[in-house]
C-alpha cells in the first residue's frame, strides 16, 4: 500500500504537511510518496527522527495556487505537485493520494487523471459533519456537481452508503434526501425524482426527506443532494459552529461572574469545541473515480494530514473502490435487463 501526498497543497504548506505525513508514518506504519520540490522536501525532513524507507519523494517544481483555474491548472501544470501525486495513483503507484491544495483542481484531476469508474455518471465529494450524537454524517455531494439529474444523486446515495459502511464502519447506514419537508411529495423536481429512485434502490436504507434543521441530529448517517446544496450545508454548518462558540467566550468574558461560570464548565466547552473540530475527521473523498482521492482543508495542520492519510489507508484497507465498482456494475446490469 502506498498512498502519494501533495506536500506542497494547502495554506500551512510544506512545512505541516510533512510533519503530518512523519506522524502518519510513525503511527499508522504506511508507506508515502510526497510529491514537491525534492530539495524542500528534503531538507524539512532532516529535523525528524523516522523510519526514512517509509517516505519516498517525487521531485516536482510547479505549484497549483487557489487562484489558478482548476482545469487549465491540471492541464499545463504537468510539473506541479498535485498533478504528480493525482498521477502517482493514475500509474498505479500508489493507491490514494491526500492534497490540502485547490479543491476544483484535485476535483479535475481526479476525474480527468484518475477517470471515472465505468458507469459512474459523476463523482462526488463526501464531506463529514460532526453531529450531536458524535459521529459524522456524510454528505453526498458536497460541492462536486452544481447541476444534477436524479440519477445523478441515486449513485452518490449509493457511493456515500458503501463508504459510511467500509471507512466509518457503520453496519446499515441511514441515507436520507435534504428537502424543504419531510413528507415524501415535498421539494422540487429533482428532489422528488430522485426521491422515487432512492426508494425503490434495496441495496441501501433510504429513510425519506429530512429538512434542514435535521442535519446535525445525527438521525441520519448519508445527506444526499446536488453539490450545490452540499456546499452551502456544510458551510453554513461550519459558520454556526464558529459563531456560537464566539458567543459562548463573548458571553463568558462579559462579567466576573460569568468568567467565574467559565472556569467550571472550562473541561466541558474543551470537549464541544472538539467534536466540532475539522482535524478529527481528515478530509473529504471524491468517490466514484478510480482511485482514493482525499481532499483535506485548506488550513489543515499537521494533525489534520495525518488524519486525512489515515482516511486513505481505510479507504484502501476497505476496498471501498472495488465496493464501489462492483454496485455501480451491477446496476448497469439491471439497466441492460
Amino acid at each position: 500500500m502506498k498512498i502519494s501526498i501533495d506536500a506542497m497543497g494547502g495554506d500551512n504548506a510544506p512545512k505541516v504537511v510533512i510533519d503530518g505525513c512523519v506522524q502518519a508514518v510513525k503511527e499508522y506504519g504506511v508507506n508515502l510518496v510526497l510529491a514537491g520540490p525534492r530539495e524542500t522536501i528534503e531538507k524539512e525532513l532532516e529535523g525528524y527522527d523516522f523510519d526514512r524507507s517509509k517516505i519516498e519523494i517525487i521531485d516536482a517544481q510547479d505549484v497549483i495556487t487557489n487562484e489558478d483555474k482548476p482545469v487549465k491548472a491540471i492541464k499545463r501544470k504537468k510539473e506541479s505537485s498535485m498533478v504528480k501525486a493525482i498521477e502517482a495513483v493514475k500509474n498505479g503507484d500508489a493507491q490514494a493520494v491526500v492534497s490540502a491544495g485547490n479543491t476544483g483542481a484535485l476535483l479535475a484531476g481526479g476525474t480527468l487523471l484518475v477517470g471515472r469508474i465505468p458507469g459512474v455518471k459523476r463523482p462526488c465529494l463526501c464531506p463529514g459533519i460532526p453531529n450531536r450524537t458524535g459521529g459524522l454524517t456524510i454528505i453526498s455531494d458536497g460541492g462536486a456537481n452544481s447541476d444534477c439529474r436524479p440519477e445523478y444523486l441515486l449513485q452518490f446515495g449509493k457511493m456515500g452508503s458503501i463508504y459510511s459502511r467500509d471507512v466509518l464502519g457503520l453496519s446499515n447506514p441511514r441515507v436520507a434526501l435534504i428537502s424543504n419537508g419531510a413528507e415524501d411529495e415535498k421539494g422540487n423536481a429533482l428532489t422528488v425524482e430522485s426521491h422515487k429512485l432512492l426508494r425503490a434502490e434495496e441495496s441501501i436504507n433510504f429513510t425519506g426527506n429530512i429538512e434542514g434543521r435535521e442535519v446535525l441530529d445525527g438521525t441520519t448517517d448519508v445527506i444526499v443532494c446536488d453539490g450545490f446544496t452540499g456546499n452551502v450545508i456544510l458551510k453554513t454548518c461550519e459558520g454556526v459552529a464558529m459563531t456560537v462558540m464566539k458567543l459562548i467566550k463573548e458571553g463568558i468574558m462579559s462579567s466576573t461572574k460569568s468568567k467565574i461560570g467559565g472556569m467550571l464548565i472550562k473541561d466541558s466547552l474543551s470537549g464541544l469545541k472538539s467534536r466540532f473540530d475539522y482535524t478529527e475527521y481528515g478530509g473529504a473523498p471524491l468517490l466514484g473515480v478510480k482511485g482514493g482521492v482525499i481532499k483535506a482543508h485548506g488550513s489543515s495542520d499537521a494533525k489534520a494530514i495525518k488524519n486525512a492519510i489515515r482516511q486513505a489507508k481505510l479507504f484502501i484497507e476497505n476496498d471501498v473502490l472495488e465496493h464501489i465498482t462492483e454496485s455501480i456494475a451491477k446496476e448497469k446490469e439491471l439497466d441492460a435487463e
